[in-house]
């Protein structure tokens, strides 16, 4: 009696897990197709922002998310740039690969319409390999994404780059 006890248990726990999955695909799966915008982008803290205009496309099949794009700035300088993210319930991980080539890691987690994730960088950046990512669902035709880092000389955060995109 036990035993079955502790089995059902395990069940329940596991169909309990499911709807989580199935929440995040909810969240993810408009957010496929081609997204445009602008933004601004700090080369490194306490330079001046770059005005970027950027072109993205999402695909974003079950609990998965690839981004893959390029933005322009200072009219003549295109940059490929990517993610890969995957859920497990509401916790995602994956990887960044920014405009340097290199391949930064991903992890967090989603709470509302933001995904909030640690990034570490590749190499050092603004002094340090940490910073922080969003990417924010406003409605079902604009996402955000922003990335935060830390000022090592005043210890403020400060956004390095916001790129505001509407879908195409």
């Amino acid at each position: 009696m036990r035993r079955l006890a502790c089995l059902l248990a395990i069940l329940a726990g596991l169909y309990a897990a499911t709807p989580a999955a199935a929440d995040e695909s909810g969240f993810l799966e408009p957010l496929n197709g081609s997204w445009t915008g602008t933004g601004k982008v700090l080369r490194k803290i306490g330079s001046p922002p770059i005005d970027v205009s950027c072109g993205f496309n999402i695909s974003a099949p079950g609990t998965s998310i690839s981004m893959k794009g390029n933005c322009r700035g200072l009219l003549i300088i295109s940059r490929a740039i990517s993610a890969q993210l995957t859920a497990r319930g509401n916790r995602y991980s994956g990887t960044y690969t920014g405009p340097s080539g290199a391949t930064s890691q991903l992890s967090g987690s989603r709470q509302g319409d933001v995904i909030n994730l640690a990034v570490n960088w590749a190499r050092l950046v603004n002094g340090d390999r940490d910073a922080n990512m969003t990417i924010r669902r406003q409605d079902s035709g604009q996402l955000t994404l922003r990335t935060i880092d830390k000022d090592l000389t005043s210890g403020k955060s400060i956004i390095t780059s916001e790129i505001n995109l509407r879908r195409q």
